[in-house]
């Protein structure tokens, strides 16, 4: 083994090359078959290798070309991630050498088969995965470990391990709110008029939110639309500073960062358990320096949780690991048999957010309704105001103009945004093949529609709904618009509403006031 190593280390470097090659979050480097340095036959068994520059160490999946114009025998070609984390310049000198798999896996293995993870365990693999150590398939077998059973322990040693893997802020105020809607429900964007709502009043809430990653629409995604959402550390404590409050990108202040990589392999493999869920929501609002947080569970048959007792079972998660933190946590309910809005895709959804904000009489009335109602929650949380009157103030700040000018003022700070910013031109109308009156939409089928038409890529591609469960249709009415920058993208989305349009057009009215919600 001695030998090997003195081998190793006698092998010259490489100069790094970077490569044009997108490969996700996953590091990947190139080396030339006939590479002069090392033989590929030594590496043979090892999935990965360690690149070495100083103190600096980056793990990396290996691949070997027979074309020496992509990578020299003399060179090491670094993948698009791989490049921007090492942080060398091309053309720099690196040692390479076969890297062992991390040692937090022994871990994984164990709880496979069976063990219960120690809380040290866990810190070690969440750490492993924020940097990056973990591929793919490693990372998928810690998540189905997981997901085969949690004990309430190893929930509370995640939430604080993710939270502790990242930025961990700080505020001067005594009381932080937050709220945060698990998902799934299409042009759900409350969050953009709650914020200026809440801030307007006077009490600080620093929102973070993430970006779309199965979904048409994150909310970071549809503010992106009015203003910059990739707001550093200290501009996003400026911007709150000088406006209480502010909607920016988690992922750039670095919140929790092993979370988006274990969502983006949680939803192929449909294994978004309830205590994953609430790991990753709570040690992004631990991290953040919330003090009270308002969870919406939205309930219906196509969205993430389809009764009352799966709602009330995630309740019980939410207000556990709320008390272990010290975060007051209050838990709702809401109707998720339909979008909210009408628009479902990023310069939609902004359109819907400001048309409520501006007091437009064609505002989408649902979406005004709930965000008015979430930020009567917030606001009850002002020990200022006397109990009850959060919503009667919600509405005042709202009709008055002071959340919009709130929302301007956060705009402004947190400066322009760049990019199109234009409502896809190419249409094309799903028309009901029925009278009668709508009975179901399939919240599911709507956000597949809108992401195959290019959300939230192209910002300006998605859907404009015309109608909502209990509205009266006519055969041959438009039901929707799909909105599309790209025709191909646009001919695939219709040609999948044809197919399954999301929506069912029955005979029976809906009673008042009926819904699948607790």
């Amino acid at each position: 083994m001695a030998e090997d190593t003195n081998k190793d280390r006698s092998r010259p470097p490489l100069r790094v090359r970077r490569v044009s090659l997108d490969t996700g979050r996953e590091n990947v480097v190139v080396i030339s078959r006939h590479s002069s340095a090392l033989r590929p036959d030594v590496f043979r068994g090892f999935s990965r290798v360690e690149l070495r520059t100083g103190p600096k160490v980056l793990l990396a999946t290996l691949l070997i070309t027979d074309d020496d114009a992509l990578v020299g025998p003399d060179e090491i070609g670094l993948s698009e991630p791989a490049f921007r984390r090492f942080a060398e310049p091309v053309g720099s000198l690196t040692a390479v050498s076969p890297a062992a798999s991390p040692t937090s896996l022994d871990a994984v293995r164990a709880k496979i088969q069976g063990q219960s993870f120690k809380p040290a365990e866990i810190e070690a693999i969440i750490g492993d995965i924020a940097h990056y150590r973990y591929s793919d398939m490693e990372i998928a077998a810690f998540l189905i470990g997981s997901a085969s059973f949690m004990t309430s322990g190893e929930l509370l040693a995640l939430v604080q391990a993710m939270a502790r893997a990242g930025t961990q802020l700080k505020w001067p105020s005594p009381i932080v709110v937050d709220k945060h809607c698990i998902g799934g429900i299409p042009g759900n964007r409350t969050s953009m008029i709650v914020v200026p709502i809440v801030a307007a009043h006077g009490l600080t809430i620093p929102k973070t939110s993430s970006r779309a990653i199965t979904s048409p629409a994150g909310t970071a995604d549809t503010m992106e639309v009015l203003c910059r959402v990739d707001v550093g550390i200290e501009e996003m404590k400026e911007v709150v500073a000088a406006c209480r409050g502010c909607l920016v990108w988690g992922g750039h202040v670095n919140l929790s960062p092993a979370d988006d990589i274990l969502i983006s392999v949680e939803r192929p493999l449909s294994l978004d358990t309830s205590e994953q869920m609430v790991a990753s929501i709570m040690s992004k609002k631990l991290a953040a320096g919330s003090t009270h947080l308002l969870i919406d569970l939205p309930v219906g048959p196509t969205a993430k949780l389809a009764n009352a007792n799966e709602a009330r079972r995630l309740r019980k998660l939410f207000e556990f690991v709320g008390d272990h933190f010290g975060i007051a946590v209050e838990v709702i309910t809401t109707d998720g048999r339909q979008p909210i809005g009408s628009g479902v895709g990023p310069v939609l959804e902004a359109e819907d957010v400001m048309a409520v904000l501006t007091n437009d009489t064609t505002a989408p009335a649902d979406l005004r309704e709930k965000s008015l109602r979430l930020a009567a929650h917030l606001l009850e949380y002002d020990p200022q105001l006397r109990g009850g009157s959060g919503y009667a103030r919600a509405r005042e700040l709202l009709d008055s103009g002071a959340a919009l000018k709130k929302m301007q003022d956060i705009i402004d700070a947190q400066g322009p945004s760049s990019g199109r910013n234009d409502v896809g031109k190419l249409t094309f109308d799903i028309a009901a093949t029925a009278d009668g009156t709508i009975s179901e939409i399939d919240c599911l089928q709507l956000n597949r529609l809108a992401r195959t038409a290019g959300a939230p890529i192209d910002k300006g591609a998605g859907i404009r709904l015309f109608r909502k469960i209990g509205d009266r249709v006519e055969k041959g009415q438009p039901l929707y618009r799909i909105h599309a920058y790209d025709q191909s993208e646009l001919d695939l989305a219709a040609a999948g509403a044809k197919a399954n349009s999301g929506y069912t057009v029955g005979t029976r009215q809906p009673v008042t006031g009926e819904t699948t919600a607790p």
